[in-house]
């Protein structure tokens, strides 16, 4: 049974923690957060035993096998070298590192340690039986690309609130918003069906005052393989959209098109076939899969498909988007 520590108590633990408890070889056996009630909740919710207020505090209180990094994305790189200095092994939320500066310098010190980017959207079921068509030759060829991201969670409700501010505050107060925080997920996943990308031109905008980062995204990548291009368009401010995002993608194959509506997942060409995935199953499934892998690899000693060095891919990208597009953060009143 390894021993598992958690940094942070915010929102997206209440997804971690239920894919801990799936699993009966490891158990989360404390847990730290500056604010301890958030982190005393958490505890009583999942029977966790001992509450910190600090990692260090933790590191020092604990003999711990495996640290769970879900703190903010400022910490992540001292919280990594916390788990080294320790020989723990660890697994770190997306993204490893602020900027991709911060994250090469973190890679070159990790070296062959036992760490993980908890880069959970590819383990999505209906990502991986996508894959799974792919990988069976149904799509064929791949000639173009096109993902859609759109919500309306940056519009006002009725009550003058913005849906997407309700449900995260903490994006109000990220330079770095719908790219880093929310595309950079699906630039993986495009990864892990595709094969690497590179970015051609993006274009990144703010639709509202009351937060510092982008809101709106227009990416151009191509495949580094075979120049496919494929193109991602991201807007949280989108009229007559649903308030929290869905996924749209079509991939279009010389044998057949695959078009993902949501979780709605079907191929349509020589080979046709359709299923559709529950949505709430598969977001949870989604972070179970990857705690899941992690604790594989642990055992077998295979490599991690989110690595450190898989995750610089994906982090060059983002960079990459910030740096071409020239958006400035930054409230405007």
């Amino acid at each position: 049974m390894l021993k598992v520590g958690m940094i942070g108590a915010g929102w997206v633990t209440q997804y971690h923690l239920p894919g801990w408890r799936e699993r009966g070889d490891a158990r989360v056996v404390a847990i730290c957060d500056p604010d301890i009630d958030a982190a005393r909740a958490r505890a009583a919710a999942f029977g966790i035993p001992a509450v910190y207020g600090s990692a260090d505090a933790m590191l020092e209180g604990e003999s711990l096998d495996c640290l769970d990094i879900c703190s903010p994305r400022e910490s992540h790189v001292a919280d990594v070298h916390r788990g080294l200095r320790r020989n723990l092994a660890v697994l770190c939320q997306k993204p490893l590192a602020p900027t991709l500066g911060e994250a090469e310098g973190l890679v070159a010190h990790i070296g062959g340690a036992r760490v993980m980017v908890h880069e959970n959207w590819r383990f999505r079921p209906y990502y991986r039986r996508l894959r799974s068509w792919i990988d069976e030759g149904a799509l064929g060829n791949a000639r173009a690309v096109r993902l859609e991201v759109h919500s309306s969670g940056m519009l006002p409700d009725a009550s003058g609130a913005r849906p997407a501010l309700v449900r995260q505050p903490f994006f109000r107060g990220l330079d770095r918003l719908l790219v880093m925080e929310v595309l950079i997920h699906h630039i993986d996943t495009l990864r892990f069906l595709l094969g690497e990308l590179d970015l051609e031109s993006a274009r990144l905008s703010r639709t509202n005052d009351e937060i510092d980062g982008e809101d709106v995204a227009i990416l151009r990548l191509r495949r580094r393989a075979d120049g496919v291009p494929v193109d991602i368009s991201g807007n949280l401010a989108v009229h007559g959209a649903p308030p929290i995002p869905a996924d749209r993608l079509w991939i279009y194959g010389e044998n057949g098109t695959a078009h993902l509506d949501g979780t709605d997942l079907q191929l349509v060409g020589y080979s046709s076939r359709a299923e559709r995935f529950d949505p709430a199953a598969s977001y949870q499934a989604a972070y179970s899969g990857a705690i899941a892998h992690f604790l594989d690899c642990l055992e077998t000693g295979a490599v991690f498909e989110t690595s450190p060095v898989d995750n610089l891919e994906t982090l060059r990208i983002v960079e990459a988007a910030y740096a071409s597009s020239g958006f400035q953060a930054g409230r405007q009143s």
